[in-house]
Parts: C-alpha cells; sequence; structure tokens
C-alpha cells in the first residue's frame, strides 16, 4: 500500500501486479464504478475538490457552533468582572461552585448522548436541538436573583451541552479519514478558542447596556448571548449534512471518491447496525489503549484548568477591567495559530506522538515562569504560552484516539464521549485550586505536575502501540481489543 505523503488528502492505493495495475497504482476491482477511469491524477484532483466542499459547509458552521458553546459556558467569567457575585451576594466558594456545577451536568449525559448518535441517521438534527435548548436555559440566567437559581441554571447548562463536544468530534468522523482529522479537530477548536479570545471582547459593548431598561449589565450578556444561540442552531439545521450523502454541493464521483478514501483508510464502511451501542461501551471499556490515551487527556486536561478562570488569572496582573478583557484575547489567538499548523503538520507527516508531547514541554515552561514570578512581563507570557501548548497536544491526541479506536462506530462513538466525559471531571474540582492570587501557587503547580504525567503515559501509550503494530506485522493475534478483521486484511496499523 503506498501514501502520497505530499498531499495528505489524497487517496491510498492499493498496487495491483497487472500491466495496467502497475502503471495506474490502482486496484481496479476495489474502486467504484465512477472511479475506475480516472488517472491517479485525476483521482487527486477529484478527492481535493471533494474535500474542500467538505470543508467549507462543515468546519465554518461546527467552529461558530463551538464559539457559541464556549460563550455559554464561560461568560460568568466575564459577569463576574461586571459584579456579578456583588449582586447576588457570592461567596468565592459560591462562585467557584457556580463554575464547576456546570461540568458536574456536562459530564453525567455524555457517553448516552454518544451511543445515541452513534445508532441514529440524522445527528445533525440531535446537535441543533441541544444547541436550541442550552441557548435557552442560558438566556434565562438573566433572570436568576439568587445563588441557587444561578447553580440550578448552570447545571442545566452543562446538562445541554454534553450533547456538543463528544458529537461534534464523532460526526467528524463520518466526512474524514485519519490522515485528515488533526487539522479539522484543530479547527474545531479553534471556535473554542475564538469563543475565549472574542467573549470577553464582546462583552465590552453589552455590558455599557448596564442599566438600560433596568437590566444589569450582566444580566444583558447572559440574554443576548444566549437568544443568538438560538437563531444560529435553527439557521444552521438546513445548512450541515446528516452524512456524506446529504453534501448536495458534491458531484456524484466526489461522493463516490469520499466513501472509497474512507473506506481504504479505515479497512471498513461504518456499520451502525455491526453491533449494539451497549456492546461498543462495552468494547471501549475493556480496550487498554482506550485507558491509555485517557490518562494523557486526563492529565492534559487538568493542567489545562486554568482556562477556566483566565480573565480573573489576567486579573491578577493589576489592569483594569477594559484592559484586562482584551489581554484575555492574544493568548487564544495565539493559539488558533499554532494548533492549525500543529494539526497540519500531524497530518501531513502522519506522526501523532511528538506533536503531543513536544507542545507539553511548552506548558512545563509556562507553569514554571508562572510559579517563580511576580514580574508582569514574564507572567503574562506564560500565560500567552499556556492555551498554545496544552491545546496543541490535546487536539492532536484526539485524532490519536479516534485513530486508534475507530472500528466498530459503535465503539468509536462510546470511546470518544466516554474519554471526554472523564477527562472533564477536573473542571469539577480545579476550580478551587485558584485562590491565593496573584501568584496561585497551588494551581500552577498542579498544573506542572499534571503535564510532566501526560508526557510520560504519552510515551507509554506510544510504545504500547508500537508493540501492537509490530504483532500485525508479523500477522500475530493483537487481542480482543485490536482492529477489526476487515481492518487487519486491509493493512491496518496504529499511527504512531
Amino acid at each position: 500500500m503506498a501514501t502520497d505523503d505530499k498531499h495528505p488528502d489524497s487517496v491510498t492505493f492499493h498496487e495491483d501486479t497487472s500491466k495496467a495495475g502497475m502503471e495506474r497504482g490502482i486496484l481496479v476491482a476495489d474502486m467504484p464504478e465512477l472511479l475506475r477511469n480516472l488517472t491517479p491524477e485525476e483521482l487527486k484532483k477529484v478527492g481535493r475538490r471533494a474535500v474542500f466542499k467538505e470543508d467549507i459547509i462543515i468546519m465554518p458552521c461546527l467552529m461558530i457552533m463551538y464559539i457559541l458553546n464556549y460563550l455559554d459556558r464561560n461568560n460568568i467569567s466575564a459577569a463576574k468582572l461586571a459584579n456579578i457575585t456583588t449582586e447576588l451576594h457570592l461567596s468565592s466558594t459560591q462562585y467557584q461552585t457556580c463554575v464547576s456545577i456546570l461540568f458536574v451536568g456536562y459530564i453525567l449525559l455524555q457517553v448516552p448522548s454518544n451511543m445515541i448518535l452513534g445508532k441514529i441517521t440524522r445527528p445533525l438534527w440531535y446537535i441543533c436541538g441541544a444547541m436550541c435548548v442550552w441557548g435557552v436555559v442560558s438566556a434565562t440566567q438573566s433572570a436568576v436573583h439568587s445563588y441557587a437559581g444561578l447553580v440550578v441554571t448552570r447545571f442545566f447548562i452543562g446538562l445541554v451541552e454534553t450533547v456538543f463536544y463528544p458529537g461534534a468530534l464523532f460526526y467528524l468522523t463520518m466526512f474524514y479519514n485519519r490522515k485528515q482529522y488533526a487539522l479539522r479537530a484543530s479547527l474545531l477548536y479553534c471556535g473554542a478558542q475564538l469563543g475565549n479570545a472574542f467573549g470577553n471582547l464582546l462583552a465590552i459593548p453589552i455590558l455599557k447596556l448596564d442599566g438600560r431598561y433596568g437590566i444589569t449589565g450582566w444580566r444583558w450578556l447572559f440574554l443576548i448571548e444566549g437568544v443568538v444561540t438560538v437563531g444560529i442552531s435553527i439557521l444552521f439545521l438546513f445548512i450541515l449534512p446528516n452524512n456524506v450523502d446529504g453534501i448536495h454541493a458534491l458531484s456524484g464521483v466526489e461522493r463516490e471518491w469520499i466513501h472509497w478514501n474512507y473506506k481504504l483508510d479505515q479497512g471498513q464502511d461504518d456499520d451502525r447496525e455491526e453491533i449494539t451501542p451497549f456492546k461498543g461501551l462495552q468494547m471501549a471499556v475493556r480496550d487498554p489503549k482506550a485507558w491509555l490515551l485517557l490518562s494523557v487527556m486526563y492529565a492534559t486536561f487538568t493542567s489545562a484548568g486554568v482556562t477556566n478562570f483566565f480573565p480573573s488569572v489576567v486579573n491578577s496582573l493589576g489592569f483594569s477591567r477594559t484592559i484586562t478583557y482584551v489581554l484575555t484575547a492574544p493568548p487564544f489567538l495565539l493559539c488558533c495559530v499554532c494548533m492549525l499548523a500543529n494539526g497540519f503538520h500531524s497530518d501531513r507527516t502522519g506522526e501523532r506522538f511528538l506533536h503531543i508531547v513536544l507542545p507539553l514541554v511548552i506548558t512545563l515552561i509556562a507553569n514554571i515562569i508562572a510559579i517563580s514570578t511576580l514580574n508582569i512581563g514574564a507572567r503574562y507570557t506564560a500565560m500567552m504560552l499556556m492555551p498554545a501548548s496544552f491545546y496543541l497536544s490535546s487536539n492532536v491526541l484526539l485524532s490519536w484516539i479516534t485513530g486508534t479506536l475507530n472500528q466498530p462506530v459503535a465503539k468509536r462513538a462510546a470511546s470518544i464521549a466516554l474519554i471526554n466525559a472523564v477527562c472533564n471531571t477536573p473542571n469539577i474540582w480545579t476550580p478551587y485550586l485558584y485562590s491565593g492570587a496573584p501568584r496561585y501557587k497551588l494551581a500552577f503547580s498542579v498544573n506542572l505536575g499534571t503535564a510532566a504525567l501526560a508526557i510520560v503515559v504519552a510515551t507509554l501509550s506510544y510504545l504500547y502501540l508500537k508493540l501492537q503494530n509490530a504483532k500485525l506485522d508479523k500477522g500475530e493475534h493483537t487481542g480482543r481489543s485490536g482492529p477489526t478483521e476487515a481492518q487487519i486484511a486491509s493493512g491496518f496499523r496504529y499511527q504512531l
């Protein structure tokens, strides 16, 4: 099986021993009828056009959805600087509970939600419907008048938002193969970082409505952002496809190319009837690869817990509220650029391990700086490096997860949700670390230790997958958690 390293989105060709096969580098019998008479050059052009059309329809919409997901989840940070704690008489611990309670709801339903997605034929309707509901609940935060009311609404926002991120990661696997996934996962996560970057900047004009019609600024913030989310969810219901065949911009030959290229990469088509959702969950739980990769992600997400308190951490530099809002944007903009570069290069080379570990080394350095000094320039440099390191790592790690645990489809859906659910639990307890401003010594010490732990476990995961590939090369059995028979027959190997 030969690959074209210069074109990561191009097809991987099987070689034929016949004269025609040797000239074209294609096993014609494996190809759909519409593709058989095309040359390799024509196939590459068809592939580029097909992937471009997928990208232009799917990725901007998912990124906007993620921006709104993050705004509705994290606008409580901007509300804090707009005196929500004073108006609702919240203590420091009560505010931290309002931040963390969202993730209790967020974690509870991720696995059953993705089990549903792995089975239903209209996943987009499910995701957009959830988006509409969380927008409504987010807007109702503008009406709360007590700590209890805020806690309840925050819990239900998390409960409904549980559908989106693991659902979006699974949704991407329906359209892109392993060589294309890291860049698209990075594009998706850019939505979150743009939400982090501009959410606080968008808060500036909204908070100027403070007092209009007797409504305080932070109430306007919750109301406007919630209403916008509802409107966008309805719009995207008519734009995004439920499957490849639902992308009307694709020609027949482009659609066939996507199906063929996907099958060549995974060794088989997705079959939603192959196993039950519960069986898929059982397979995920029993797979040691899932627990190794989960451990890497858990440690990385713990180190990334600082993002939930980023405006407060930046505020410790001593600037005004408006300047603090402005200073929160550059770290996340830098993060977007770095994530795209790292994801693109990882897809292009097919390498995962170093693209995960090297950014985590930068996370170590950033936390060492944050612990060591109160110098404003040094601390802001550390804050610039933090998102632009642990998110680089986590996005390529997501690609490693989906590519390693990719078949059967029910196992892939359950694995994504299981790992994401468990790895979001640090968001429940890490907020309680962020006391003791301006140094936040305990928080940055934990971040430092977990980043180091992530590097160690990622190395163990690499060695384990390398051993599995060696067994596959020798034709040895890799256990009940290994590739499917169809994947083994196609020459499937784990990405390293």
